[in-house]
């Protein structure tokens, strides 16, 4: 055990949950410092309790550490009390493992998960007393590295990363620390290790890359400074991931974390192409697990952990080829351990409901339908593939297997949108409880009735979407279409069995600035954070009004990034990547959404969409069935 804390005992008593600060949970791995080459601080910029619920950074902790030669360890964003001792007593931010400072690590890699975590990078940063830009950093300080899906547009946070990792971290981890240990052996300049790393491919040097802009604030041009560094990164991707690492002895928390469970992916990638959805084109090709090696791993992490519960992780559970199988196993396998399945990401249909009558308890929890839109022809136009009779369908089925309580999500602001599609949401909320009063008689409620819960997201376009080129609302368009919302509902004959929630609006406009943004802000994020801007995610402590002033001491409209109109061929900050789908397959769908034409599925037909060119999963099934 450590028992060499960073903190004082008189500090972890003044402090909120600290056993975030104290390392030592079970499965977490500690190394002799002096066996090993290489050290990782592997940082999530957000609480403990999230960043532990990060599959992602479970996955590279116990590959890294499977390595002989590299100790990784974790490191998150400090809470806000925890911040104000650190600065107070000049504290340099620690890895948890060893409780040494991340600043003596060789490498600090972040993995960001979300726009709105950008200041809390520069938080951990300053406190690990990093430099801030990577053009300050010397040999003595680690090499920073971004992975995740925020680096497919890595723009806005540039100034501030050595290099961004593209696509999955399974693959080129270990080639990157050959060229490390090679660097420190051979005595190379920094500059010059960075430019060895851009010729490993996925691998994103912003410094290496001069951006060119014209008068109307566009890009004219990205292009790299040396001959040797490749003019577009291709993302990288895991083809086999049955044969990939597999973490069965995750860190299990002393604290409650968000996802306190067991989690099994069970596939990567997405068949349904949804126009809104990046992570079904990040993700693309769909590749599955095989079903033997998911029984072994489920029963050793339900071993190695002690939890209670196991989570199937994927961003369509149904579309598993052996689910049925699969969970069959697992029911077995958990009756007798009292070990509970949960299922995110199901589709409702009567093979799900008739799954969730086996995996759930007698308390029937509340049944989740996303329609994303209130009408058929907007969700044709966003190519949701669900209609109004799968819905009605599902909540028939589900009311005749005991379930009371529905929550429907939604998305406002959404490209093409009309009033009528608007008032469609509460027309479609008040549809489900008419289901529920013609499917449950009386006599059979039991005193119970209908629970609807409609919430709205504000739609914000995302980068390698086909709706990458779509103009995002307004604040003020947004909470109009809110109200109108929030009136439809009111207006129908059960509208007091309907509650209605909706998102912030500063916040979702912040994030689609970022989310579409260029390296110009880089100067906005670091005055945003110098003016006390962390923990933007956290609606407590979001100071909207800070952003806007530090956008206009900067002299930059926040509006270029969201509501502007874009050319079909206009150059993209992210342009520069190659995520596997190309910018014509994305254009071509981005034309039948202007037409409310809804495409099919890549099962059912394939669109072209170029991630065949990887030659595994879903692309390949149709060939091997020819």
């Amino acid at each position: 055990m450590n028992n060499n804390l960073a903190l004082s005992d008189d500090i972890l008593l003044s402090i909120e949950k600290p056993e975030r600060y104290i390392g030592n949970e079970v499965n977490s791995v500690t190394k002799d410092k002096a066996k090993v080459d290489i050290r990782f601080a592997m940082c999530f910029p957000d609480v403990y309790e999230i960043g532990m619920s990060h599959l992602g950074i479970q996955i590279l902790y116990g590959m890294f550490n499977s390595y002989d030669d590299v100790w990784c360890e974790r490191v998150y964003s400090p809470w806000t009390d925890m911040d104000k001792l650190l600065r107070e007593k000049d504290i340099p931010l620690f890895a948890l493992e060893s409780q040494d400072p991340v600043k003596d690590f060789d490498f600090l890699g972040f993995t960001i998960q979300y726009e709105m975590c950008y200041t809390n990078i520069l938080q951990v940063l300053d406190l690990s007393k990093i430099p801030l830009l990577s053009k300050d950093r010397t040999w003595d300080d680690p090499i920073v590295v971004g992975g995740g899906p925020c680096t497919y547009n890595p723009e806005p946070i540039a100034d501030f990363f050595d290099f961004f990792y593209i696509g999955e971290g399974e693959t080129k981890y270990r080639e990157i620390f050959e060229v490390y240990k090679a660097a420190k052996r051979d005595g190379i300049s920094r500059e010059e290790f960075l430019r060895q790393i851009s010729h490993i491919p996925g691998m994103y040097v912003p410094s290496l890359y001069n951006v060119e802009y014209k008068e109307d604030g566009t890009i004219a041009s990205m292009k790299p400074i040396f001959d040797d560094v490749p003019a577009e990164i291709k993302k990288e991707m895991c083809t086999d991931l049955s044969d990939a690492f597999y973490p069965t002895k995750p860190v299990v928390p002393y604290i409650k974390i968000t996802q306190d469970r067991v989690v099994l992916e069970v596939m990567r990638g997405c068949i349904r192409g949804c126009r809104f959805c990046q992570a079904g084109q990040l993700y693309k090709p769909l590749r599955e697990k095989d079903v033997e090696h998911l029984k072994k791993l489920a029963i050793e992490s339900l071993k190695n952990t002690g939890y209670e519960e196991i989570s199937l992780s994927s961003l369509s559970s149904s579309d598993y080829t052996h689910l049925p199988e699969l969970l069959d196993f697992l029911i077995e396998e958990c009756k007798d351990k009292k070990v509970n399945i949960s299922l995110p990401s199901l589709r409702i249909d009567a093979f799900s409901l008739d799954v969730m009558s086996k995996v759930q308890d007698v308390k029937k929890s509340s049944l989740t339908f996303a329609p994303e839109a209130g009408t058929q022809r907007m969700r044709d136009v966003i190519n949701k593939g669900l209609t109004e009779e799968d819905i009605l369908r599902g909540s028939h089925e589900a009311f005749l297997g005991g379930w009371n309580k529905v929550k429907l999500y939604f998305m406002l602001g959404l490209p093409f949108e009309t009033e009528e599609d608007i008032l469609g949401i509460g027309d479609i909320a008040n549809k489900v409880a008419a289901e529920y009063f013609e499917t449950v008689p009386k006599e059979k409620r039991n005193g119970r009735t209908i629970d609807i819960v409609a919430s709205t997201s504000f739609f914000v376009p995302k980068p390698f979407t086909p709706f990458q080129w779509a103009q995002m609302n307004t604040k003020e368009e947004f909470l109009d279409k809110a109200n109108i919302t929030r009136k439809g509902i009111m207006a129908q004959l059960n509208q007091k069995h309907i509650k209605y929630n909706w998102h912030e609006t500063d916040a979702s406009m912040m994030e689609g600035v970022l989310a579409r943004g260029d390296r110009k802000l880089g100067e906005v994020i670091l005055k945003a954070y110098q003016k006390g801007c962390f923990y933007d995610a956290w609606s407590e402590y979001f100071k909207f009004d800070v952003w806007m002033e530090t956008f206009e001491e900067c002299g930059i409209d926040p509006l270029f990034y969201t509501t502007r109109f874009r050319a079909d061929d206009e150059i993209f900050p992210w342009d520069i990547l190659n995520c596997g789908v190309t910018k014509s397959f994305l254009l071509r769908e981005w034309k039948n959404a202007q037409e409310g034409k809804p495409s099919s599925n890549c099962r059912l037909h394939c669109l072209g969409c170029g991630a065949a060119s990887y030659g595994v999963g879903v692309c390949q099934e149709g060939k091997a069935n020819a």
